[in-house]
């Protein structure tokens, strides 16, 4: 068993990879004056940002002199909202510090526009103070008119947009919105957030893979049969109806998140872990991703969507009957999709990236399968080494063939592994602060949402046309069959059940 107390013990300094700061999280330099919110009394300023602000507030973080204003279309004033966010904060956040809760709070207030209104936004944004950052904590189809708003309006030098992704609803809109934020922000100030790139066992994959030599002269087609990056959640929609329906699964996770996982195992080293090195390697791992041809997608990509069932002793209704789903949009729950990195280091490596929702054992995780041994002396077929990155509760392991227990020749299987601690800013918070630092390293560059978007687009337009059939899985068991929503890895000896560690 490898212990991570030590390397991982608050206080101890642990390496930023390079980057400009190193050590823990030190004072914030006061760069930010203004946080603008738009989309005050929406689901993600409620459930996320927030709670993360007030995090941010607990640890010190915020900068001394930010004041966060709230803008939404409503009617109200500065106590009406810190009321409402206070409500929201009880819901997300029960643990919080009351003391710093009260400080963050004093620094909230509330301005009615609506966001698509040049007029109303230029009124509401008189005054602030700059530097500035504009935060579109709205729905997709609002980006559009609340960017031509805000273009109209005009915004102080340097000001910074925040949006969240997924970034458009196909390549085309994807490019017309980045030559819309053109008009009026550079693009280092512009921050194209997905917060799946600030949780620890993700930003572990660098520090793995940059800061070891063991691993890079392994990571490459050679030694590695395939990569799977598995993303299973119990969750049903749980109120999402609205945007879910419109999205599916593939959009709302593999575009707008597996991806980017794909990109930090494939990329090559970086000169540094900056913004502008280390995006310009995860754009160029990017463009050598190549979707399945049309004749390859019916064995290369599957649908599925959940019926009625029970997750985790809570029954569940269909998808199709959920309120506010269309059923006659074949909306999946379930997405897979294999893909090849045509390039170099890994010609003839598959990566499958593959989600679900309402599974019944949830499996989050980056799985590389190493080969097997090119002569295997022992009687028993020996299995491939297998690394895995599990994310929530965030871990590393390694399966390997060792000597077993009493017959020393006989292999038995062990799992060597080390689960870190919570990070001190949760994934959010850490953006946030990232961006309160100017810093752009973990957002998306407007070519790598546009590269985004091309690599899909093929399989969805595969999937309107009907060229993949939409499977269906009862809600709580392991998906379509064959997904194998198995336990993530085993513990001690042994290896995770269901997953077959032979070389693909």
């Amino acid at each position: 068993m490898l212990s991570s107390s030590e390397r991982h013990e608050p206080g101890t300094g642990r390496r930023r990879f390079g980057r400009r700061r190193t050590g823990n999280y030190g004072s914030v330099p006061d760069l930010l004056k203004t946080l603008v919110v738009l989309g005050a009394r929406g689901d993600m300023t409620g459930r996320l940002l927030l709670p993360a602000l007030v995090r941010l507030a607990g640890a010190g973080q915020l900068p001394a002199e930010m004041q966060v204003v709230a803008m939404d279309r409503d009617a109200g004033d500065d106590d009406a909202y810190r009321d409402h966010a206070r409500q929201k904060l009880d819901a997300h956040l029960p643990d919080r510090d009351e003391k710093a809760t009260e400080a963050f709070l004093e620094r909230l207030s509330y301005r009615q526009a609506d966001v698509t209104s040049a007029d109303a936004l230029r009124k509401a944004l008189d005054g602030l103070a700059s530097p500035m950052a504009v935060y579109l904590a709205l729905p997709n189809v609002l980006f559009r008119p609340t960017l031509e708003a805000l273009s109209e309006a005009g915004l102080p030098p340097h000001a910074t947009l925040v949006v969240e992704k997924p970034f458009g609803t196909d390549l085309d809109d994807a490019k017309e919105l980045n030559a819309l934020i053109a008009r009026s922000f550079d693009e280092r100030d512009v921050f194209r957030i997905d917060h799946f790139l600030a949780k620890q066992t993700v930003l572990d994959v660098l520090g793995l893979r940059f800061a070891n030599r063991i691993f890079e002269p392994v990571w490459n087609s050679e030694h590695i049969s395939r990569v799977d990056i598995t993303w299973y959640e119990s969750l049903g929609l749980e109120g999402r109806a609205n945007y879910y329906d419109r999205a599916g699964a593939l959009r709302d996770m593999i575009q707008n998140h597996l991806l980017q996982m794909l990109a930090l195992v494939a990329m090559d080293p970086p000169r540094s872990i900056t913004d502008r090195d280390l995006r310009d390697r995860k754009v160029e791992a990017l463009r050598a991703v190549v979707p399945p041809k049309p004749e390859e997608m019916a064995k290369a990509t599957r649908r599925a969507r959940y019926t009625a069932g029970t997750v985790g002793g809570k029954d569940l209704p269909a998808y199709a009957d959920a309120e506010g789903v269309d059923p006659s949009r074949g909306t999946e729950t379930y997405a897979e999709v294999t893909f090849r990195v045509s390039n170099w280091r890994w010609g003839g490596t598959p990566f499958r990236l593959r989600t679900g929702k309402a599974i019944g054992q949830e499996r989050r995780e980056i799985a590389v399968y190493f080969k097997t041994v090119p002569h295997e002396p022992f009687d028993d077929r020996d299995r491939a080494d297998v690394l895995r990155f599990t994310l929530s509760p965030d871990a590393i392991s390694l399966e390997l063939n060792l000597n077993g227990e009493g017959d020393p020749f006989d292999l038995e299987r062990v799992t060597l592994d080390s689960e870190f601690p919570t990070q001190e800013l949760p994934p959010y918070a850490l953006l946030l602060k990232e961006i309160a630092e100017g810093d752009p390293t973990l957002s998306i560059r407007g070519d790598e949402a546009e590269e985004l978007w091309r690599i899909v687009e093929p399989v969805l337009q595969a999937w309107e046309r009907d060229e993949v059939p939409l499977e269906e899985y009862p809600a709580g068991s392991g998906g379509p069959k064959g997904a194998k929503a198995t336990p993530q890895r085993a513990a001690g000896r042994g290896t995770a059940a269901g997953d077959d560690p032979r070389s693909g």
